[in-house]
């Protein structure tokens, strides 16, 4: 089916609350201040979105009866209700993220992860190995804890294998880079399915399917250019004694572990595909479990004891709390796009773009993927990319079915990680750890992330032809 919109007539959609100029001239200027004050004045995207959503609030506002503090306080009224929804309903899955990925790595599953797999690596199959390794280890880790945890790793392969570290490296970085784009639970792809409206097992089914072929062509196929970029592998992270892995946890148990969320919530979308009867036992019991909340608590509470278990009482809750002071600024984030994203639909301009769009032959995927590169191109944020896009066109998915949302979600996660330059933290991150140049890191690094954006796009485009 095509994810062309047709506005049905009685479509529930808000209704402008001024004149059309206006509101484009709103929505351009809020987003006009989140640039402006994240590269011009290296301003927090959290101050920054917050001032955006006033400028929205109130430019949208302009010429309407009323005193200037009613339309203020309205103004207001928009963000904080946005703000708090998406705390509530993105933030605790953040957070409970977090700390299963704090236990991952303090327990050392992780590296027991790593070990295993490029041990039963071949040198010919070590790049394909590294995609998985970074696939694996990113599906309940944040980009940069992850780039952090895997890179003494990479430095160790590439010095031993004798390979490129750039043809090692690169896979990684895109195993890690899809699974922050493409699958839930990163706060990006979350944000996305709680503002579209999404569910969030479908969504994360087809991000799996979406992010397999994706990483294979952006990690260990353009990996291969690493032949033609030399980069001396740092001596950072070198041990001159054997580490003792004798409290790590197994490779099985560590696995089970990381997957666990993962079956749940895929459990819970395959019984409301197969099962009919909604009062069934079986999929009432799924339903339940395989709410994100319930299941990253479960994985939480489990990893608690099957990757603590070498810990201590103690160790495991100074990993658990730990965890939560890094993704505090995350959260800020998350939350003021949600009020940014509030501010803009309750002036009613998704409206507008909904009826602009509805007649024309643009697809909604290709438009959702547009805007987020625009913004990511603008902030250099995947973050702020996903919730601005998935907040200006969350009414695009009136009349759009469930695996079409789930699309439109990943669509924008795949925009929304578009040529990363010298505007993202990322792209200085990967510069200095892997050692390049600046024009070194944009033949690498930004051309992968461009051509994973692409790439994911194209698969998103596949699948849409069979939904």
């Amino acid at each position: 089916m095509s994810a062309h919109l047709v506005l049905a007539a009685g479509t529930d959609l808000i209704e402008p609350i001024n004149t059309e100029g206006k509101l484009v001239l709103a929505a351009l200027l809020g987003i006009g201040v989140i640039v402006a004050l994240i590269i011009g004045a290296r301003l927090h995207p959290f101050l920054a979105l917050t001032a955006g959503a006033l400028v929205v609030g109130l430019t949208a506002r302009i010429g309407l009866d009323g005193p200037i503090g009613e339309r203020f306080e309205a103004s207001i009224a928009s963000f904080t209700t946005g703000f708090g929804s998406t705390a509530a309903g993105v933030g605790i899955l953040i957070a409970l993220g977090a700390m299963f990925g704090k236990l991952l790595a303090d327990s050392g599953g992780a590296d027991q992860i790593v070990d295993t797999i490029i041990g039963h690596a071949s040198p010919r199959a070590l790049p394909w190995a590294m995609a998985v390794v970074g696939a694996i280890i990113g599906l309940p880790m944040f980009f940069e804890i992850g780039l952090v945890l895997l890179m003494p790793v990479i430095y160790l392969v590439a010095r031993r294998s004798g390979q490129s570290l750039i043809t090692i490296g690169i896979p990684a970085l895109a195993g890690l880079s899809a699974m922050h784009g493409l699958v839930p639970p990163h706060p990006g792809p979350l944000t996305a399915i709680d503002y579209l409206g999404a569910d969030l097992g479908t969504t994360l089914a087809l991000g799996v399917a979406v992010a397999i072929p994706t990483v294979i062509i952006a990690g260990p196929v353009f990996g291969l250019v690493g032949r033609y970029v030399t980069v001396e592998v740092p001596h950072r992270f070198e041990s001159t004694e054997e580490e003792d892995a004798s409290g790590r946890p197994s490779f099985a148990i560590t696995l089970a572990s990381v997957l666990l969320p993962v079956f749940l919530m895929m459990g819970k979308a395959l019984a409301d595909i197969f099962i009919d009867d909604e009062t069934a036992p079986l999929r009432s019991a799924l339903d339940v479990i395989g709410t994100p909340l319930i299941a990253l608590l479960i994985a939480v509470v489990v990893g608690m004891f099957t990757l603590g278990h070498g810990m201590g009482r103690d160790g495991v809750a100074k990993s658990i709390e730990s965890s939560l002071p890094g993704v505090a600024g995350i959260l800020l984030i998350v939350a003021a796009g949600g009020g940014f994203k509030q501010s803009l639909v309750d002036t009613g301009i998704g409206t507008l773009v909904a009826e602009k769009v509805a007649d024309s032959n643009v697809s909604v995927l290709v438009l959702a993927w547009f805007v987020a590169v625009l913004i990511r191109l603008a902030t250099g944020s995947a973050t702020v990319a996903t919730v601005t896009a998935s907040g200006l066109l969350a009414p695009l998915t009136a009349q759009l079915s469930s695996g079409e949302v789930s699309l439109m979600v990943l669509a924008i996660g795949a925009g929304s990680v578009f040529f990363s330059h010298v505007n993202d933290a990322g792209f200085w991150l990967v510069k200095e750890y892997f050692g390049m140049t600046v024009g070194q890191t944009f033949k690498t690094w930004s051309a992968m992330e461009t051509l994973l954006s692409v790439s994911g796009l194209a698969f998103v485009m596949v699948l849409n032809a069979f939904i």
